[in-house]
């Protein structure tokens, strides 16, 4: 509790860690602390990021991100950060597991979860890395070309994703994930015209069985190539609201164009910000959120580097003498 932190960065996902490899790059005290949930763990392999041709498995994305941050000197824990306050000299101080630092500016990169259909954990597991479960349509649509998908949700934004995954194929079929489908008339014209199956649920049970996955329905059971669950996610912005950061209508939270929140000192960046959730706009929100962070660091106090340590005195401070 005795050194203060120039900033701490909450969340290892994308946004986090590019945060984290700029930030220590500008020679910052910072320190990331993440729970090892990061959405981007779950894609099997993600092949619209730029410089991987082949594609490149989220796990191993994330690895080498930790490995460039902490060779610039970041320095990442394992743990969820449960607590942060705001103290009357306008400093944070953040609280996790057994830990506890103090810090000028946060950073909260803590993302969202995506809600999982009705089914067996281990068996959601394995359909996800086989393909036969998928949550982004703008991620992986091209790898279900002309193939027959299936989508879980109702609403407009079961629509929306019906409609956007229709450009891909024209085998789309929508299920309600309860009961009846909740759309409205114009948007059912919208799926008839684009040719779009609609069938009431509930999708009360899905299994897997070779390369197809079946949803189990009150008319029957479907049997697909893929299937998208659109039931919405759960925003991970609790530690925001308890220092009184504003949200948008959909609970993200509402930043400026440089990643700042409503609250000073506390910035965020990556998928738990109103916009588009991919890797590449978390990274760049990320260089930005960091990039901001120093400059308003050094608008208060400026960055001045110190000269070198000459060697001698480096090798008695190395020494302990």
């Amino acid at each position: 509790m005795d050194d203060i932190l120039d900033c701490l960065v909450v969340g290892g996902g994308p946004a986090g860690l590019t945060a984290a490899i700029y930030l220590a790059r500008f020679h910052l005290d910072i320190r990331v602390i993440d729970d090892g949930n990061s959405r981007a763990g779950w894609i099997p392999r993600t092949r619209n990021h730029a410089g991987y041709p082949d594609g490149i498995n989220g796990k191993e994305l994330l690895a080498l991100m930790r490995t460039q941050a902490q060779k610039y000197g970041a320095r990442i824990e394992t743990a969820r950060v449960t607590r942060i306050d705001r103290d009357d000299d306008g400093l944070f101080t953040v609280e996790w597991g057994s830990g506890r630092q103090r810090t000028k500016t946060v950073l909260l990169a803590t993302g969202v979860t995506n809600r999982r259909p009705r089914m067996d954990s281990d068996l959601h597991d394995e359909a996800l890395a086989n393909g036969q479960i998928r949550y982004c349509p703008i991620c992986d649509g091209f790898e279900v070309t002309d193939k027959k998908i299936g989508i879980i949700g109702s609403g407009s934004h079961g629509v929306a994703e019906a409609i956007f995954l229709r450009s891909y194929t024209c085998d789309v079929t929508l299920i309600a994930p309860d009961k009846a489908l909740e759309v409205s008339a114009e948007d059912r014209q919208r799926l008839d015209k684009a040719g779009v199956t609609m069938i009431d649920g509930p999708a009360e049970g899905v299994a897997v069985s070779g390369d197809c996955i079946t949803v189990e329905t009150a008319s029957g059971s479907r049997t697909f190539d893929s299937v998208y669950p659109s039931l919405g996610s759960d925003m991970h912005t609790q530690l925001g609201v308890m220092l009184g950061c504003t949200l948008a209508e959909d609970g993200c939270f509402c930043c400026d164009d440089h990643q700042r929140t409503s609250v000073e000192g506390v910035y965020a960046a990556g998928d738990v910000v109103h916009g588009l959730d991919q890797i590449s706009h978390a990274m760049g929100e990320g260089g930005v959120a960091a990039t901001t962070i120093r400059n308003d660091i050094a608008a208060k106090s400026p960055i001045l580097r110190e000269p070198p340590m000459p060697e001698t005195e480096l090798q008695d401070a190395e020494a302990g003498n």
